[in-house]
């Protein structure tokens, strides 16, 4: 049985799905220091492929009763979500049933790109950062409660906002190619997000 587990969280779609999930993470931590275009530009590209290597991750079974440590805390989760929330500015926002045409209506609930990118960020890093450091066994638990999670929530957030954003990329809206100011400023005080994590984890 264990070299079955070895065979499986070591195998090509486990590995493959690890890499862009590390790369969407990488993506998103940095993603501040770029522009608008960049981020639509990029994040277009790397969700699709997420959610189809998520989908070839195989089907496995819980080993451990006590469950998976979680390394992305609140104030993580809120510091991804404000990034990336400062760096959309108007296009952070769009309607929960989407249709470009009913954009402007006010009475339609609106939605955030950014706490949808952060809730997925949450589930990927969680993922990366056990699948790394981990046994085989919690691999497997890390594969299997992943597995879970982009079937009951995450994948469902990956595909709604993978609609407003194809219709951002390809609208007549256009996108600023600058860093925004905010995020110059901040990056010259080196109040970075890497930074911002090690703070964290060293006020535990």
């Amino acid at each position: 049985m264990g070299k079955n587990i070895d065979n499986i969280v070591y195998s090509k779609n486990v590995l493959e799905f690890t890499t862009v999930a590390n790369e969407y993470c990488s993506f998103i931590e940095k993603a501040y220091k770029g522009s608008q275009k960049d981020f639509f530009v990029k994040i277009q590209k790397i969700l699709p492929l997420l959610y189809l290597k998520a989908s070839l991750l195989p089907e496995l079974k819980i080993i451990s009763s006590e469950g998976s440590e979680k390394f992305v805390s609140l104030e993580e989760w809120e510091l991804i979500n404000n990034n990336i929330k400062l760096l959309l500015s108007d296009f952070d926002t769009f309607k929960e049933v989407y249709d470009p045409l009913m954009q402007e209506e006010e009475d339609s609930s609106s939605v955030s790109i950014a706490e949808n990118i952060a809730d997925i960020y949450q589930d990927l890093k969680d993922y990366v950062s056990l699948y790394n450091i981990g046994s085989i066994e919690m691999m497997n638990d890390a594969i299997c409660e992943c597995k879970n999670n982009f079937k009951k929530y995450w994948g469902q957030r990956l595909v709604n906002i993978l609609r407003p954003i194809h219709h951002i990329v390809y609208g007549d809206k256009k996108l600023n190619t600058d860093v925004n100011t905010e995020t110059k400023k901040r990056d010259k005080n080196s109040w970075n997000i890497s930074q911002q994590f090690e703070n964290l984890d060293n006020d535990e």
